[in-house]
């Protein structure tokens, strides 16, 4: 995700040389455009009808701004982390023959982690049909967490080598890491004079060095962009050179992060491998032909492209209208976010604790004792939820109104029960009272709460963990992602007493014999 700074010059210079810049298109000496290796490919393939999605770090800046909008116009869904130094830059010189000089400034790029990766983007990865990356400006280990995650989830992986090997290492990460990531892609697309560092001894025939790339890495295929030329292409079911379409070439930024994007628009409409370098070669030339690597007008590079494209018949899905993308895009945001921070959640959790409220609340049912269940504000109809949901899989439990508590509903609790408070602040000034008094009638208390170093935490018999990061949405203040946390761990802990009673489908049809679910039930022998 980079701004691309473009400049006119009459060409391209050595060292110690000077020219006048030109205009770029009646902007001055420098116009800002979209870009970025993935960015741009995205871009090209959402312009074409396919739906896609961004993940990383940006700054929460200008140019930031600038290339959000960019994607929200054109429907490309984005989980971005804000705090990075500064958005990626790139400062681009383009001659009068379209050649071009850049000097990259990866800002935010660069600053992207394996760990975040990891921790904050595993959902927004699983979500894919397949997954791109690219060695230009990432550090290769975050390319390769995400990769890893795609491909524990069985999600295809798409690796564009943008830069020769001297450039990636040590610029950005080890020669092993390198090679990991060249392994993990299913599709690797180098250029060609990238892939002319991999495997020297191939010469500059693309073809051989798409067959020798896919013989050392195991991809399942290898594309070899050769600019104006086409592209080689090493398959399964097919390997040959696809040339490419002649245009007047008046930028050649980009051109191969757009020939990604038809690749990909191919690959997903099951377009044979020479057919779809047919359509890849119709979005470089297309790129070629304007100021910019992103196709900022979608519905002329589509028109153009579909013109320019000579193979099989191809009906393509139109981009969603933009309303609906910008009604939809926060909403699958804020999944992602739930989704991640369960996640993290889930690999935080243990079950020492869930063993511990079990025997809490078994040995207090075999003494006599019952459970209540309480909380303030938002957990207030969460533990409505939850003692409805103990009651009925086996654990009788009851509502407890928290600030009814001081005012006569501590009668309902007696020395041995057990009350299960929720916070996800565990700093609740108005449960302070009603804990205090849930002690004095002798009660055991069982805290569900985000803060694990909490009041609530310290005065309490038994800990679960139900902590977030984030909430999601836009302020991030409102109680979503906690209160799924909170309901998902109370979950987990019915069904750990439902099975610790042996409690069985006969059992449950009794406490629900209506609707669809005393359906299922009747009848069960378990």
């Amino acid at each position: 995700m980079v701004v691309d700074r473009v400049h006119r010059t009459p060409r391209i210079l050595p060292p110690d040389a000077k020219a006048i810049l030109r205009d770029v298109a009646g902007a001055g000496p420098v116009r800002a455009y979209v870009g970025g290796v993935v960015l741009n490919h995205l871009g090209w393939a959402a312009a074409l009808g396919l739906r896609t999605g961004i993940f990383g770090k940006q700054a929460d800046d200008e140019a930031g701004s600038f290339l959000r909008a960019a994607m929200d116009a054109l429907g490309i869904e984005h989980q971005l982390l804000r705090d990075g130094s500064a958005t990626s830059l790139a400062e681009i010189f383009v001659d009068d023959a379209g050649a071009r000089a850049i000097y990259m400034a990866p800002g935010a790029t660069a600053e992207t982690s394996a760990a975040q990766v990891r921790s904050q983007h595993a959902a927004f990865i699983r979500r894919a049909a397949r997954l791109t990356t690219e060695v230009s400006q990432l550090p290769l280990a975050a390319a390769l967490a995400a990769l890893e995650i795609a491909r524990a989830a069985g999600i295809a992986t798409v690796v564009d080598l943008d830069v020769p090997p001297s450039e990636a290492v040590p610029g950005l990460g080890d020669a092993a890491t390198l090679d990991a990531v060249l392994r993990a892609a299913d599709l690797l697309k180098p250029a060609k004079a990238a892939a002319r560092e991999v495997v020297p001894a191939t010469g500059s025939d693309p073809l051989a060095m798409a067959r020798a790339m896919r013989a050392r890495f195991g991809c399942g295929a290898v594309v070899v962009t050769d600019g104006e030329a086409g592209c080689a292409i090493s398959a399964p079911a097919f390997e040959g050179f696809v040339p490419a379409r002649a245009v007047k070439a008046v930028d050649s930024t980009g051109a191969g992060d757009a020939f990604l994007g038809g690749l990909l628009v191919a690959l997903h409409h099951g377009l044979g491998w020479e057919a779809a370098g047919r359509l890849a070669n119709a979005c470089g030339a297309v790129c070629v032909e304007k100021l910019g690597a992103f196709p900022d007008d979608p519905a002329r590079a589509r028109a153009r492209v579909l013109e320019l494209y000579d193979g099989p018949p191809l009906a393509l899905r139109p981009p969603p209208p933009r309303a609906a993308r910008a009604a939809a895009e926060p909403a699958l945001d804020t999944l992602d976010v739930a989704l991640a921070e369960l996640a993290v959640l889930r690999a935080r959790l243990r079950p020492g604790a869930f063993g511990a409220a079990v025997d809490a609340i078994r040995a207090a049912g075999a003494a006599g004792g019952r459970v209540h269940v309480t909380g303030i504000g938002k957990p207030e109809h969460v533990a409505r939820y939850a003692a409805s949901l103990l009651a009925s899989t086996g654990t009788p439990a009851t509502f407890l109104h928290a600030t009814e508590v001081v005012h006569g509903g501590a009668g309902q609790i007696v020395a041995g029960d057990v009350v299960i408070a929720i916070s996800n602040s565990g700093e609740t000034a108005e449960l302070r009272p009603a804990v205090e008094a849930i002690r004095r009638m002798g009660a055991q208390l069982l805290a569900v709460t985000g803060r694990p170093d909490s009041w609530l935490a310290r005065a309490a018999d038994v800990v679960l963990d139900a902590g977030v990061a984030r909430e999601g949405g836009e302020l991030g203040l409102a109680p979503r992602a906690s209160v799924a946390a909170e309901v998902l761990v109370l979950a987990a802990l019915s069904s750990a007493l439902e099975q610790a009673q042996g409690f069985t489908s006969a059992d449950y049809h009794a406490r629900h014999p209506a609707g669809e679910l005393g359906k299922r039930s009747r009848g069960r022998n378990r």
